[in-house]
């Protein structure tokens, strides 16, 4: 068998991108096809219904549900305002022993129940935006839902990160791929910029990029109990970019103190000083998501889509081992064997032959590594 496909990570000086910007509930679109768009562009809008509330008016008056709704002074529809008077019994000689119920929410009366006396408050709506992320076009456009924001430039994606969406001009802050990022590489005029590293990062330059609101991190790795010490809690194996942490954190080769591959290290020098937008958000099961760095340029689709490598194997593929014991270990295959090799669990599979970055020679099931596509 000369070639298999196989899954791809993207480390590019060019390529095409396609985001789809998809509101979570149905909503407005406010551009159109073709439309130019910058990162922070609103691309559509929404409005999240409000909350549900519960006035317990036969509890908080001693009432029968119908005498409670007796002395209910609002109707369905009508608007309340959080302390505003809503319901007061008449107590004894009109004076004396009075309940006063307050409203505890703001919002519009939708339903009162005539059988438990309980009446709902629906907060008020909650816009939602969605913008473009990238800077880009509009490509096509989703009715009602959202839109496909296509770019075109250098993207990287990485193994692992958390942290949403961010983004900021590009620094490098180390001298070389087998540097780690620590506190001292942070200065007080990065707020709101994207440091790139070398080999890793220490705790106390997590806390230092987390101080002065540095807007992301690009490392080779990260050890397992910093980021568990920085987050205050472990990461299970759903998806991340949820965190609430100001830097999102990508790591490009895995996780401990990994050299950042030196064709990654040196393409995103190249982009000192240019804007970036990232996403620390990670999904490895189905429905593969990378956390990702890109730096659109300004070129439009009449420059033509770049040659997309094809996810296929052939001899002199670089990949990445994403299983142990050569986990995050660059290669270049070197042979495609066509017979099956059984492996330790008994299973048979079929391996490649690849040559690590250091030369050494191995033997890997096809399966435990992704190609690093550089087009």
């Amino acid at each position: 068998m000369g070639s298999a496909y196989t899954p791809g990570l993207t480390v590019s000086p060019d390529t095409l991108v396609e985001k789809v910007r998809r509101l979570p509930i149905k909503g407005e679109v406010l551009v159109k096809a073709g439309d130019p768009v910058d990162h922070d562009t609103v691309v559509a809008r929404a409005m999240l219904p409000g909350l549900l509330q519960t006035i317990k008016l036969g509890e908080k008056t001693g009432l029968e549900p119908k005498d409670a709704l007796a002395i209910f002074r609002l109707k369905e529809g009508d608007p309340v305002e959080k302390g505003q008077l809503v319901a007061e019994t008449k107590g004894i000689f009109g004076r004396f022993f009075k309940t006063e119920v307050h409203a505890d929410f703001t919002g519009t009366i939708e339903s009162i129940s005539q059988v438990t006396g309980n009446v709902l408050i629906r907060e008020p709506s909650r816009p939602v935006e969605m913008k473009a992320y990238v800077k880009g076009w509009i490509k096509d456009v989703l009715p009602e839902e959202g839109v496909v924001v296509e770019t075109r430039g250098a993207m990287v994606q990485g193994i692992f990160g958390v942290g949403g969406e961010r983004s900021g001009t590009v620094r490098v802050a180390v001298s070389g791929p087998n540097e780690v990022l620590d506190a001292s590489h942070i200065q007080d005029t990065d707020t709101g910029k994207i440091l790139i590293g070398g080999s890793g990062i220490t705790l106390a330059a997590l806390r230092r990029a987390e101080e002065v609101k540095v807007a992301g991190l690009v490392v080779g790795a990260v050890k397992d109990v910093d980021l568990i010490e920085f987050l205050g809690y472990d990461i299970g194996v759903a998806i991340t970019g949820q965190e609430e942490i100001s830097a999102t954190l990508m790591a490009t080769e895995g996780f401990g103190v990994l050299d950042m591959a030196a064709r990654t290290f040196k393409l995103l020098a190249t982009l000192d000083g240019k804007y970036a937008s990232m996403n620390g958000a990670t999904q490895i099961r189905a429905g593969v998501i990378r956390p990702e760095i890109i730096v659109p340029t300004d070129q439009m689709t009449e420059a033509g889509a770049p040659e997309h490598q094809p996810s296929i194997l052939t001899i002199g593929t670089p990949i990445r081992v994403i299983r142990e014991p050569y986990f995050g270990r660059l290669a270049t295959v070197t042979g495609l064997p066509a017979q099956l090799m059984t492996v330790e669990s008994g299973a048979e599979v079929r391996v490649l032959q690849a040559k690590l970055d250091n030369g050494q020679e191995v033997l890997v099931p096809r399966a435990n590594v992704e190609i690093i596509a550089t087009a």
